[in-house]
């Protein structure tokens, strides 16, 4: 028999399921089985489950037919699993390293029916703490009766840091309850029914609080359901146990102190219905207090204690304001004089400032879109195709873009646009109806009521993004996450290329906006471009016809200086010999600002980085060479040889972070040193069978929905708000 059926109910999780599921599956100890049940997700979660099932005989995949909630998928991996112990671990958490094994040692040591285990909080800014009840698990028995050791209730309630004897769940006949709160019944139930119980005081599960998305952060009255799962779980505890009223007590102070923690949250129960909340509580409390009393917590907790107790909600509110007020003059006190530091801003910022807020109270210009990309550098990326298909579509919407004093001069004619600092930008910014960037607006940039803001992003992430990358800070240009998710906050919709990429988001900015899985509008061009126009770009960079364009863009490295030399153009370009040009982009980081229309060459190389569209430079290039770098997942729409040059790639994933193993599913031929580069080129490997078959693999995965109507899809969603299947 198997010894461990770790049970994983899977809704609306597809930016941690992956994460979930390789801290299970990359254990060192494998005497198990995961039951995943994919309970109806609308996301790719199920496709994600699948893919896991297809390569490891130990995912077990199981879908009831329609959505049933937590508690009945439990109940439905449950009846699946094998194991002589379950362990229900929720998909948005992980496992930490070793813990398989450690739990299994304790578990043979102790011939325990239910072992509780440590854990740490896990924030989204990065902030990790220990769980409330590390010092608690320490300084349990090494086995132990609930009645023996009653301070066990005082773990918190969930189903994740414990691992169930199967036959004790079968024995008790227990299911899970639908709702908000199931997890109290198994708690206190599995407490009840265990001859044994130990403690595993080693941080086994990575708790992840969610910045949304997770019922302790959402406000409504589903919190009502605490008090019904409180009544059930005292007629659990007193089912299978005999010494239920001994116990009263204990789990009696655990109830209050779940009651108030749920109250005072100020993401769960809303204000209008605080007062009846309330009422509930003192209800409960009266039903159930014990006849001896119970061992009453000291403090404020323990004055908040009697106020339920007596039913008496205004003193409570009242006692509650006392205190916020004495803890937020402490931190005042503590806090200094701040403004002062910051130092008087000149008198320009002031006027402009002043300006910007009075356009705020202005009216909203319906019929006015704002576009900018990539710190204002001009008409390009996705919001260019917008755009440029939002004219055609949506006429009576007015395109301005937002370029920097630099960019100008490049603008393209007939093109309106406003210059960043000036009034006219805060008079659009304040203003505009629709606001389309690549990249974030700024910071003091404010999200009215009634304007849409849509993010296009301007790459398929290969790299960690957003909070994917506060476990790689190397890679972090901006660690202010808390700064990153309030601009990300100001999201209305995000535009995705893939499902890769809707999953990537979904973690690493866990906001509350609409996807627009559509395809990149940017790359509309390459699927519907001609070989009319890859020649009229080579006639512009002065290529002769025939001859073979190969295009180098390397990414970005952040601890590398600025210019630091990946390859020795020069000798790449005289290795691939008469009849090659080879065009080299810098990543734009490196371009300062202005453009030109100027591209030297020396011999057969010319420098494109400041050629302004990039796209055009695809159309020109018979093969492409990259390292890391976003070009790759646009340049494959054009189904031509890639040669991805990965000389440091164990550095890159390991300073940077990645999504995927680029070596392993690559876009084509892999040369890990200079050498084999140049080998791929002049052995036409590069353009052979294998190149190919991994081409087209990577294209069905990343590449499928770049139709050329990506841009269409979103101007039809965001400016004329039709869905799919409406009608223009």
């Amino acid at each position: 028999m198997t010894l461990l059926s770790v049970v994983m109910p899977v809704h609306k999780v597809q930016g941690y399921l992956r994460q979930c599921l390789d801290s299970v599956l990359d254990q060192s100890f494998t005497d198990f089985e995961i039951v995943a049940v994919d309970d109806a997700s609308p996301d790719h979660s199920g496709a994600i489950l699948d893919e896991y099932a297809a390569r490891d005989p130990r995912v077990k995949v199981v879908r009831p037919p329609a959505n049933v909630g937590v508690g009945e998928a439990r109940n439905l991996g449950l009846d699946h699993a094998t194991g002589e112990f379950v362990w229900f671990v929720d998909a948005d958490d992980w496992l930490t390293p070793g813990s398989l094994r450690a739990v299994a040692e304790r578990l043979a040591g102790t011939g325990a029916d239910v072992l509780v285990v440590g854990w740490d909080r896990s924030y989204w800014t990065g902030e990790v703490t220990p769980g409330t009840a590390a010092k608690l698990l320490a300084e349990a028995p090494e086995s132990f009766r609930l009645d023996e050791w009653p301070r066990i209730v005082d773990v918190l309630h969930v189903c994740w840091n414990k691992i169930v004897r199967r036959e004790l769940l079968l024995r008790m006949g227990y299911r899970f309850e639908s709702g908000w709160y199931e997890d109290l019944g198994f708690t206190y139930g599995v407490f009840a029914a265990a001859d044994k119980i130990s403690t595993l005081a080693r941080d086994c599960v990575k708790y992840r609080q969610r910045r949304s998305g997770a019922a302790t952060r959402t406000v409504g009255d589903k919190h009502f359901e605490i008090f019904g799962h409180w009544d059930r779980t005292y007629e659990i505890v007193a089912e299978h146990t005999p010494h239920a009223d001994a116990l009263r007590p204990h789990l009696f102070r655990r109830m209050v102190w779940h009651h108030l923690t749920v109250l005072r949250h100020g993401e769960r129960v809303p204000p209008k219905s605080r007062k009846r909340f309330f009422t509930s509580m003192t209800e409960q409390y009266r039903r159930h207090v014990p006849p001896g009393g119970y061992p009453v917590p000291g403090g404020a907790q323990g004055v908040r204690h009697r106020l339920v107790g007596r039913g008496a909600y205004r003193t409570f509110q009242a006692f509650n304001t006392f205190v916020k007020t004495a803890k937020w003059g402490k931190r005042q006190l503590r806090g200094g004089k701040r403004l002062a530091k910051r130092g008087a801003l000149n008198a320009r910022a002031l006027l402009l400032r002043g300006y910007y807020r009075w356009q705020l109270t202005r009216p909203i210009d319906q019929n006015l879109a704002l576009y900018s990309a990539y710190w204002f550098r001009g008409v390009t990326c996705n919001p260019g195709a917008i755009y440029a298909r939002a004219k055609e579509l949506a006429p009576g919407v007015r395109g301005v873009w937002v370029v920097n004093r630099a960019r100008a001069a490049a603008m393209p004619k007939g093109v309106p646009y406003v210059v960043a600092g000036t009034p006219a930008y805060f008079r659009a910014l304040a203003r505009a109806r629709y606001l389309i960037n690549n990249v974030n607006w700024p910071n003091d940039a404010v999200k009215r009521p009634g304007t849409t803001h849509v993010m296009t992003h301007h790459g398929t992430p290969l790299k960690k993004m957003g909070l994917h990358q506060a476990d790689h800070p190397a890679g972090a240009t901006d660690k202010g996450f808390e700064a990153q998710m309030r601009r990300a906050d100001r999201w209305d919709f995000s535009v995705t290329s893939n499902a890769h990429t809707t999953i990537a988001w979904d973690g690493a900015y866990p906001c509350r906006y609409e996807t627009l899985e559509v395809g990149y509008p940017r790359n509309d061009r390459l699927a519907l471009a001609g070989p009319e126009e890859g020649a009229a770009v080579r006639e512009r960079l002065g290529i002769a016809p025939g001859e073979t364009v190969v295009l180098y863009a390397p990414t970005h490295r952040e601890w590398l200086p600025p210019g630091t030399p990946l390859m020795d153009v020069e000798d790449f370009a005289a290795k691939l010999g008469p009849g090659h040009v080879l065009l080299v982009r810098a990543h734009y980081f490196h371009v300062p600002p202005g453009g030109g229309g100027e591209f030297p060459r020396a011999g057969n190389v010319i420098d494109v980085s400041a050629y302004p569209v990039v796209e055009d430079l695809y159309l020109a290039a018979d093969s492409l060479v990259t390292d890391y770098s976003s070009l790759m997942f646009d340049y494959g729409v054009l189904d031509r040889p890639i040669v991805i040059f990965a000389p440091d790639w164990d550095a890159y994933r390991a300073l940077r972070g990645v999504y995927f193993d680029l070596t392993a599913e690559p876009p084509g031929i892999v040369a890990t040193t200079y050498a084999d580069l140049v080998d791929a080129y002049t052995s036409g490997a590069y353009a052979g069978d294998t190149a190919a078959k991994a081409r087209a693999h990577f294209r069905s995965r990343f590449c499928y929905l770049d139709d050329g109507g990506a841009a269409e899809r979103v101007v039809r969603r965001v400016m004329l708000g039709l869905t799919e299947g409406d009608r223009a």
